[in-house]
């Protein structure tokens, strides 16, 4: 029987109640005995293949997949100097540890806010100078990849490009840590498969995120796949982040479904915050302000106390002239 995917790479097996002989087989891990699938090409992400799990350095004392939970927060979009800064002072004194902000936008329509490109990336640039926090941001294609890549801490690749393979490539080329975002339509095995692409480059510092499928139901369009958590735990060693902000897309759920996340086994959450959302130039309904970002925090770390763990700190902002 060949075991060997085309590429030359061991194919993991799965099998209803036990696993099927391939622990001692070299190059062969287990996945799961989910008896819903059977053979995956899953070598390179499986949680047998390092059952303790993988832990991404994101910068500055900042640990993703360890013991700690790791708030991250800021704008979907950076809109200009002030409103960056803002968000960013706010965020590191709710208790964020990590800093987001779109440079780059990809938006359903062409008529919509974009973003504001590379002044974007610096203006991320100088709110890490200011607070300490390390940054993600989205790489929208490849031509983005090296502009982000150089001021960036961590790459997003977003849901809707999530099977965007010569992105996915170019991404992991880097060397940069990356989080890669479930696609809207995506199965949690095309999300792994997603993420062996980034690994297939040889480049291990990768994070997944739950941040919603698409639903049936117009009262709820949006559907945060908690499920998918625990499962993903299961099956791959990656670190997981949990986005309720994209995942319900209004501003009062995003809180009980971060808790919920904590709760569930999620590594991070990733929520938006605006100081006045309603100006927004994107997603305001789903930003939260940071006055209830101050009120999150602690909950998610009472959460996290009760699941055995504890929360990430901020880290103390550098001094001036240090690192960008």
């Amino acid at each position: 029987m060949d075991l060997r995917g085309d590429d030359g790479g061991a194919w993991n097996i799965l099998a209803r109640g036990r696993p099927v002989g391939a622990a001692r087989s070299p190059g062969l891990g287990i996945v799961s005995d989910d008896p819903h699938v059977g053979a995956r090409p899953r070598w390179r992400v499986s949680r047998e293949l390092r059952p303790e799990g993988t832990v991404v350095d994101l910068g500055r004392g900042v640990l993703l997949g360890g013991p700690e939970v790791v708030v991250m927060a800021g704008p979907c979009a950076v809109e200009g100097r002030t409103q960056m800064l803002e968000i960013a002072e706010a965020a590191r004194a709710a208790g964020a540890a990590v800093l987001r902000g779109g440079a780059f936008k990809p938006r359903t329509s062409p008529h919509s806010f974009q973003g504001l490109g590379v002044r974007g990336l610096e203006l991320l640039a100088e709110a890490r100078a200011a607070t300490g926090m390390p940054v993600v941001t989205e790489a929208v294609d490849t031509e983005s990849v090296p502009l982000v890549a150089e001021y960036a801490d961590m790459i997003q690749v977003g849901a809707r490009n999530m099977q965007n393979f010569g992105l996915l490539r170019r991404v992991g080329g880097t060397g940069k840590r990356v989080l890669l975002k479930r696609g809207v339509g995506a199965t949690v095995d095309e999300l792994l498969l997603a993420a062996e692409y980034i690994l297939a480059e040889g480049n291990e510092a990768v994070a997944l995120c739950e941040r919603g499928v698409r639903g049936f139901d117009p009262a709820a369009p949006r559907v945060f796949d908690l499920n998918a958590i625990p499962l993903l735990r299961a099956l791959t060693h990656l670190p997981l982040v949990a986005d309720p902000s994209h995942g319900t897309g209004v501003r009062a759920h995003v809180a009980p479904m971060a808790r919920a996340a904590v709760a569930a086994g999620a590594d991070g959450i990733i929520v938006e915050v605006h100081t006045n959302p309603s100006e927004a130039r994107s997603d305001g309904d789903q930003s939260i302000y940071p006055g209830q970002l101050r009120e999150l925090v602690p909950e998610c770390e009472a959460v996290a106390r009760a699941v055995g763990r504890s929360l990430a700190s901020p880290t103390a902002a550098p001094a001036a002239g240090g690192d960008p």
